[in-house]
Formats: structure tokens, sequence, C-alpha cells
């Protein structure tokens, strides 16, 4: 029973789960953007105030951007991946500097988190979901790190495990026998990405979308924040 138990779990979450997650993308990123085409912000608080804003988003973007082109490499060209791993010098620059780039995210949404909670305009313009946002970055940040020190190489067996799972999810013949017996940390950084990329559509981050080329020609967008001093004004 149990066994059958953990088979049906491992079926939803790594079976359903990242195909529901695309259906969400997809259809919520295509009726926002129809529908509400200037929510496609990144509705940044940098006017609001900007020294912190700074310190904490340029190390985060480039933190995450980094991760993210390395995990996409390890998708695309795992075999050029595990040739460059082939020499233990190699290896050991690429996971350094994972594991670097790791920290440099984990600084950057810690300065964020402060900064929304410690700056009073700031905090005003945060929305539930930025909090939720936040916190899945968290999460994903601090599984990855934990996989880093813990499941070390993780570049040559993502590339040997997880890109040959990925790929079957998009062939619609998914397998996810390499995924079963990954650590559980591991699955759970995994179905963390998962439920993140449902939630994307539903926050700022969209605004990855569409940067840089449609602010060139959409209409210009009109901020008005009475509302928000009337509230400032009235503690």
């Amino acid at each position: 029973m149990a066994i059958e138990s953990a088979f049906f779990a491992d079926q939803i979450l790594f079976i359903v789960l990242p195909y529901l997650s695309l259906i969400s993308f997809l259809f919520v990123s295509i009726r926002r953007y129809f529908r509400q085409t200037f929510t496609y912000s990144s509705l940044s608080s940098q006017f609001l105030e900007n020294q912190q804003h700074f310190w904490a988003v340029v190390p985060f973007h480039y933190g995450i951007i980094l991760l993210f082109v390395g995990h996409l490499a390890a998708f695309l060209v795992p075999r050029t991946v595990l040739a460059w791993n082939s020499v233990p010098l190699r290896l050991y620059i690429l996971e350094a500097a994972a594991f670097v780039f790791g920290v440099l995210t984990f600084v950057g949404l810690v300065s964020i988190v402060v900064r929304r909670f410690s700056d009073p305009k700031v905090k005003l313009v945060t929305s539930p979901a930025d909090w939720v946002i936040l916190a899945m970055f968290g999460v994903q940040i601090f599984t990855g790190l934990y996989t880093a020190v813990f499941h070390g190489w993780g570049s040559s067996w993502f590339a040997a495990s997880v890109t040959p799972y990925l790929w079957s999810l998009f062939t619609l013949n998914p397998d996810i026998t390499p995924i079963v017996a990954m650590p559980w940390m591991v699955k759970l950084h995994i179905i963390g990405a998962y439920i993140m990329f449902a939630f994307f559509p539903f926050t700022r981050l969209v605004h990855v979308l569409v940067v840089p080329n449609p602010y060139l020609w959409r209409k210009p967008q009109v901020v008005r924040w009475y509302g928000i001093k009337r509230l400032l004004r009235s503690r």
C-alpha cells in the first residue's frame, strides 16, 4: 500500500503537475496580456526608494538570471555540459560558480524582503502576490543551495537524469523513472519550480515576457498615487 501511494504521488507531482503548470502559465499569461495589458509591468517601486532597491535588485537579478541560464544550458545541451564536466577542474569551477550565484541570489532576496518590510511606502504597495512569490523564491533558493551542498555535482546529474525526464514531458511521453530515485530535497526543488511556473502569470514577474521590445511602441502608462498618499498622511 505504501509503495502504491508513493507511486501515485510521484505520478501526480511529476506528470500531472507540470502539465497543469504549463496550462496555467499559457492561459493566464495570454488572457492577462489581452485583457489587462498595462499590468504587464514590473510595477517597480524604485521611484519610492532607490538606494536599497539597487543593492537588493541588482544581486538578485544577476544571480537568478545566471542560474536560469545554467539550468537552461543543462536542459538544451546536456552533452556539452557533461563534456565540460569530464575535466575535474572545469567541473569544480562550474559547481563553485553556480553556488556563488545561488548565494548572490539569496543575499538579494533577503535585501528585497527587508526593504519591503522596513520602508513604509514600499510596504504599502507590496501586494499579497508579491509576498507569495518572494516566499516561493526563498524555498527554491534554499532547496537549491541545500542540494548544491549535500548532493553535489548537480550540473552532471541534472544533465544526465533530470534533462531526459524533462524532455519526456515535452514529447508527451513522460518517464519519471530518473526522478523517482532522487533525494527528497531535489524533488522538492523540482516541485517548487512547477508551482512557481503556475503562479508566475498572476504576479508582476510577467514583465519578463515583454522586456524590452513592447515598451517601445505601447501607449504611455500613467500612474497616480493619490490614494496611497492619503494613507501615508493618515499614519
